[in-house]
């Protein structure tokens, strides 16, 4: 999903920096948008810690002279009983879903005010509004997400700074995939399962196009007067609006 939304900024004239944990996978992806004659900086950056968050907002800044938007997409889908799950594993989903967009936001605040404002997007789950049973301890940091969305929307509003969550459902990425491979199916024929096991009401998985083209909206100009919300893009699957 992090690769689509690059792929999306860079058709429409921006320029990227990138960080992930992996650098086989992160050269991989920048390489394959300097093909589209994107301008990408690459950090290898785990975004639980937080000397690497700030290191990698620094190194955009210092690239490019400004930073106008920033994407907060970090997360694994960490899903089952409330009794199993340990405090350690607690702590490690809030660094890595809460925490990490907690930091860079923080360190991107003054880069943003000295750009005279831009956007930010925390990529959430549907859990954030509708947790299901079984859902800990990831429905938990995602609504965490969603709280930190409303509240820094209302707070750095009036610096020009729009704070905006996409809250996705089942869409193409990677783990689906690699899920796919390890049952032995097609991944067309086993998203399309998922699908209809999922009852999404449109019948189908959705598109990371899709959702990078919602992210690159909510960063653009065209939605300047849009903040402060969660939208969800999920084939109408959640119950909530």
């Amino acid at each position: 999903l992090g690769a689509a939304v690059a792929r999306r900024l860079i058709r429409e004239g921006a320029k990227v920096a990138l960080c992930a944990r992996g650098v086989e996978r992160l050269e991989a992806t920048a390489a394959a948008l300097r093909a589209e004659g994107g301008d990408v900086l690459t950090v290898q950056a785990d975004v639980s810690k937080e000397w690497q968050v700030e290191h990698f907002v620094d190194a955009a800044h210092a690239r490019f002279g400004r930073v106008d938007a920033l994407v907060n997409n970090a997360g694994t889908a960490a899903a089952r009983a409330f009794t199993s799950v340990s405090d350690a594993e607690w702590e490690a989903d809030l660094q890595l879903k809460l925490f990490a967009a907690i930091r860079a936001s923080r360190q991107a605040f003054p880069l943003l005010k000295e750009a005279g404002g831009g956007a930010i997007v925390n990529v959430l789950a549907i859990g954030a509004k509708t947790p299901g049973a079984n859902s800990s301890p990831s429905s938990v940091s995602r609504a965490a997400g969603m709280a930190l969305t409303k509240s820094l929307s209302k707070e750095w509003g009036p610096h020009g700074i729009r704070v905006n969550a996409v809250l996705v459902g089942i869409v193409e990425s990677g783990q689906w995939v690699r899920r796919a491979h390890e049952v032995g199916k097609p991944v067309e024929s086993f998203q399309q399962e998922m699908a209809r096991h999922a009852g999404i009401p449109l019948g189908r998985v959705g598109k990371a196009e899709e959702f990078a083209d919602l992210v690159a909206f909510l960063l653009s100009p065209r939605a300047g007067y849009i903040s402060g919300t969660a939208i969800n893009v999920d084939g109408g699957l959640s119950s909530a609006v």
